[in-house]
């Protein structure tokens, strides 16, 4: 990504102590197709991401978190967006792991807000993604890109547990 660590991960400190970009222990990240299939490509690298790191066993909620997050960018924010021949896909999923917090970030060229239905409208035919999202992690949010790049970041955070 482009952006600068402390540029992306400012909107992270709210309500929380704060984190030093340079203190990130692992991170990953990849490009993603603009197609649905990209979201079982996001799951698979997921997947493998986290038994690397030793976080399987918070597969199946990072998991949700990132398919909804993907499914949300492929659907409302790539299908407008003007793309240059030879540009990189327009979608990037960010893994990013400190001792006591996951964060999931993705990466798209929307400038809009991601909206998220009221918890009473859970009935409507889409628009459950967010509604997820907030669920099944401790935090989410999401940020305009900074600089040279137009789009935003959608990201969500999870506290693990202390090692020991």
């Amino acid at each position: 990504m482009a952006t600068n660590g402390s540029t992306m991960l400012e909107p992270l400190r709210q309500g929380l102590p704060p984190l030093d970009p340079t203190a990130v222990s692992s991170a990953a990240s990849c490009a993603l197709p603009a197609r649905f299939e990209a979201v079982r490509d996001a799951r698979q690298f997921t997947r493998r991401t986290l038994d690397q790191w030793d976080l399987g066993d918070r597969f199946d909620d990072v998991c949700l978190v990132v398919s909804e997050l993907v499914t949300n960018a492929l659907r409302h924010a790539v299908p407008g967006a003007p793309r240059a021949l030879g540009q990189e896909p327009p979608v990037r999923l960010h893994l990013m792991r400190w001792t006591e917090r996951l964060v999931c970030a993705v990466r798209d060229p929307s400038n809009d807000s991601p909206v998220a239905r009221e918890a009473d409208d859970f009935s409507a035919e889409s628009g459950r993604g967010l509604f997820l999202v907030d669920s099944f992690c401790d935090s989410w949010g999401w940020h305009p890109l900074a600089g040279t790049l137009s789009g935003k970041v959608v990201w969500a955070l999870f506290r693990l547990q202390p090692a020991g």
